[in-house]
Order: structure tokens, then sequence, then C-alpha cells
């Protein structure tokens, strides 16, 4: 399998079935491609526009054959209108400072992201994370990214506490969200959803059409969170189409 871009020709492959971890007695596979160090950040632009997701160095996207679940999801940023429940997370964390930094991992980033995962993620497939695995997620890139810090106001002048982080893909028409971790213990903040909104609002400072979400998995409580927000683009086989949450309804039974 192949597919052709200006610059050059990618060489696909396709992975061997292994457990879901979204949907149970469901096996997933994986079809990816390596970017390319020169023109990386076209080529996973072109790729992102038609279902894949980044991982360090690699583009991937579902290929199940028994299964058509994972839905590429994106937020129209410059039309998106926020309802009561957004504005009022937005105001819950006013308090909080947003700094951009080069993608370069440090331990008080890691050590936040080992509290997270303990906490939501325990028996996920990042929960045995290393500090080297930690450094590759975020340093092993050729397209354009970097990462949010979102911390307390410090009434010193000095940095303030970090209770959240987004790694983040600067792409031709918009912000993806490659992995974001936050403070467990923060529940009222609503960081998970806070982080989304704040990033439709960079990118319609910026005039970026889109924020892109990644999979959303029809059918997984845990994706759920995703189709909350609208209006919502998903990917479908005639392209992206704009949907609202009175389109989705609770998958069948069985």
């Amino acid at each position: 399998m192949t597919q052709h871009f200006a610059t050059r020709q990618l060489r696909f492959f396709l992975t061997a079935p292994s457990p879901c971890p979204y949907l149970p007695d469901r096996f997933e596979r994986k079809v990816f491609a390596h970017l390319p160090l020169t023109d990386g950040a076209t080529v996973n632009d072109s790729l992102t526009q038609v279902g894949f997701r980044r991982s360090q160095n690699i583009a991937y996207r579902p290929a199940c054959e028994a299964c058509n679940a994972c839905i590429s999801a994106r937020l129209p940023a410059l039309d998106y209108v926020f309802g009561r429940s957004e504005r009022k997370v937005l105001n819950r964390n006013d308090d909080l400072e947003r700094h951009l930094v080069e993608a370069e991992a440090t331990m008080e980033q890691f050590d936040l992201l080992r509290r997270y995962l303990t906490v939501r993620h325990a028996d996920g497939g990042m929960a045995e994370m290393t500090w080297p695995d930690y450094v590759a997620m975020v340093e092993d890139t050729a397209v354009r990214t970097h990462i949010i810090e979102y911390r307390m106001k410090s009434k010193d002048g000095g940095p303030g506490q970090l209770i959240a982080c987004a790694l983040v893909d600067l792409m031709g028409d918009g912000l993806s969200l490659v992995y974001s971790f936050y403070d467990p213990t923060q529940r009222r903040r609503s960081l998970g959803s806070f982080i989304i909104l704040d990033h439709i609002i960079q990118a319609s400072l910026t005039n970026l059409p889109y924020v892109y979400l990644g999979y959303w998995v029809r059918g997984s409580e845990k994706m759920d969170y995703k189709v909350r927000f609208s209006p919502i683009e998903l990917l479908k086989p005639e392209g992206w189409s704009l949907m609202a949450s009175r389109d989705f309804k609770p998958p069948p039974e069985g």
C-alpha cells in the first residue's frame, strides 16, 4: 500500500492484531508509516486530513477488519459558540496562566504525567511509561510541535504550580492535540475539557479553522466526551461532515 506526496513516496505497514484498548472482546490493527525528517510537517498535515494520527515519528490510523468504530474528529474553531457549561469551565480556570514552551521534556511534566496515569489510566497502555518513553514522546518528532503548560498564577513572580500540560502539533489548518494530562486531584476544574476549550480559543485567535481531537470511538464511554463538544466534524467515507449533539444516539445493544 503506497500513497504519493509532492516530495516523496511513503511505505505503509500493517500491525498484527492485538486486543482493543477501547472496546471489549475486539482486536485492533493499525496501518502506519514513518514520517520523513525533511518534510514531515507537510506529510503529517496531508495524512491527518485522511484520518491519520501522529505518535513520535509515526503516522497511523485504525485498519481493523471487522470494526469501524474509530472515527477522526475535529472542532471548527472559527465558528464555535461556547455553551453555558463550557463558559463555566473557562471561568473556573481563569486563574491559570498558559505558557507555550519548546517540545523538551522536563521532570516536572513527567511527575505530573505519572500522577495522572496512576489515577486515571492505571490499566491503560501508557501506565508503565518511563522517563525515556516520555522524552521520546515529546522530543522524537519531525513536525511543528510544542507543549502548553497550564500553571497557577504565582504570587512571588516565579513559575506557578504546574497542573496541566498539552502536547500540540501546529498544522497548516489547525492545532492537533496529541496528548494531554493534568492534576487528577483538581476535579472541580474539568481540566480535560478546559484544555480543549482553550485550544479552540487559541486556534481562533490565530485564524486556524480546526482543533483536531484524534479518534472518537463509538461505543466507548471513555471517549464519549469528544462528541459532547458541538458542533463537531467527523471523518466519514465521503469526507468531513459537520455534526451536532442531536446526531449522536446510544449505540445499539449487541
